[in-house]
C-alpha cells in the first residue's frame, strides 16, 4: 500500500482535490519559530515588493510539514497579504512544491531527451518496479518518493538521478537499484557532486535558505570534468570575453562618437570602459534597512489599495 499521490488524488477534480480548496486553512498551526523565520525571509526583499518573498516561504512551510498543505496555503496569504488563490495559483505551477505528503528521500529521475535516450525512461521504469512506484508516489513506509523530471540540468552526466535534489551522475539501472536499495536500508550514500544527503525537510529549509552546519557543506565539489571542459579549453586556446557591461559601454561610445564627429576627425584612442548604471542599479532598501516599514516585516501584512492582491478571494 502506498501513501495518497497526486494522481490519486486528482482522478476526480486535480486541482481542487489536491489543494484541497474546500479547506479554509489555518495558519495559526505555525509556531513563534516559524512565524520569525517567515518575517526573516521577507526582511530579505525590497519594501513594498514582500510578495517576491513568497516562493521561499513556500520552502519553510514545505520543510515543516513535508508538503504544502492548505494550512501552509493559508499561512504564506496572511504573511504576504495576499489571496489563497494567488498562492494556490504559484503552488500548482512548481513541482517543487509538493501537494501530497513526500517521503524522507525525494528520487527524481531525469527523463528528458537526453537522459532518456541514455537510459533514463529504463531507469524511471525499473525504479517504479522495484519499489511498486508510480509518479509522484510514495512508499508504505514513507521512505522514498519517485518522481520523474523533465530535466536536471545535468546534460554533461546523463543519465541523472538526484535524491533530495543532489546529484548521482551516469547513473544505469543497476546503480540507480542500489541507490534505493540502500536508501531503503537506513543508508546515505555519499552523491557524485555536492553536499551529503539530508532529508526532505532538510533540503527545504536549505532552499529556503536556512543553512546549518549539520545539512551545509561549503566545500563540496559541484563541478567535475566534464562540466569543466569548455573553461579548459578556452584557456589552453586563449579565448576571452569581455564583461557585458563594458562591452555595452565600448559600443554605445562608438555610435556616439560616430554620430557627432566629422568625417575627416583623426582617430582617437579608445574610450575608457566604465560600468554602465541605471535607477535599477540602486541599492533598495528592506525592511530591515529601513525600519519604518514594517509591513513588510512579515507581521499581518495587509495588501496596498488598489493592489492585485486586493482582488479575488
Amino acid at each position: 500500500m502506498t501513501l495518497p499521490t497526486n494522481s490519486d488524488a486528482g482522478r476526480e477534480n486535480f486541482r481542487t482535490s489536491v489543494i484541497q480548496l474546500e479547506r479554509p486553512g489555518d495558519p495559526s498551526v505555525f509556531g513563534e519559530q516559524t512565524r520569525a523565520e517567515a518575517a526573516e525571509i521577507i526582511a530579505r526583499y525590497p519594501i513594498g515588493q514582500s510578495r517576491s518573498a513568497l516562493l521561499p516561504l513556500l520552502h519553510l512551510v514545505q520543510s515543516e510539514q513535508g508538503y504544502v498543505t492548505a494550512d501552509g496555503i493559508a499561512f504564506c496569504a496572511e504573511r504576504l497579504g495576499l489571496t489563497k488563490a494567488q498562492v494556490s495559483a504559484v503552488v500548482t505551477f512548481y513541482t517543487m512544491y509538493k501537494r501530497v505528503p513526500t517521503g524522507e528521500y525525494l528520487v527524481s529521475v531525469c527523463t528528458n531527451t537526453l537522459c532518456g535516450m541514455l537510459g533514463g525512461d529504463e531507469i524511471f521504469a525499473a525504479l517504479g518496479e522495484a519499489l511498486d512506484l508510480g509518479d509522484n508516489e510514495t512508499t508504505a513506509d514513507a521512505t522514498i518518493t519517485l518522481e520523474h523530471a523533465e530535466c536536471l540540468a545535468a546534460c554533461d552526466y546523463a543519465p541523472i538521478v538526484t535524491v533530495n535534489y543532489e546529484f548521482f551522475d551516469n547513473q544505469t539501472v543497476a546503480s540507480a537499484r542500489e541507490l534505493v536499495a540502500a536508501l531503503r536500508d537506513g543508508e546515505r550514500p555519499l552523491p557524485s557532486r555536492g553536499a551529503p544527503l539530508c532529508s526532505f525537510k532538510q533540503i527545504e529549509r536549505q532552499i529556503a535558505g536556512f543553512h546549518d552546519a549539520e545539512t551545509l557543506a561549503p566545500d563540496a565539489n559541484s563541478t567535475g570534468v566534464p562540466t569543466e571542459v569548455g573553461v579548459r579549453l578556452a584557456v589552453e586556446r586563449g579565448h576571452t570575453a569581455p564583461s557585458y557591461a563594458v562591452e555595452r559601454t565600448d559600443r554605445r561610445s562608438a555610435e556616439n562618437g560616430a554620430a557627432t564627429a566629422p568625417p575627416t576627425a583623426p582617430p582617437t584612442a579608445p574610450p575608457t570602459a566604465t560600468p554602465t548604471t541605471s535607477a535599477h542599479d540602486a541599492p533598495l532598501n528592506t525592511s530591515v534597512s529601513d525600519p519604518e516599514h514594517p509591513q513588510d516585516s512579515g507581521g499581518d501584512a495587509k495588501p496596498e489599495p488598489g493592489s492585485a492582491a486586493t482582488a479575488g478571494g
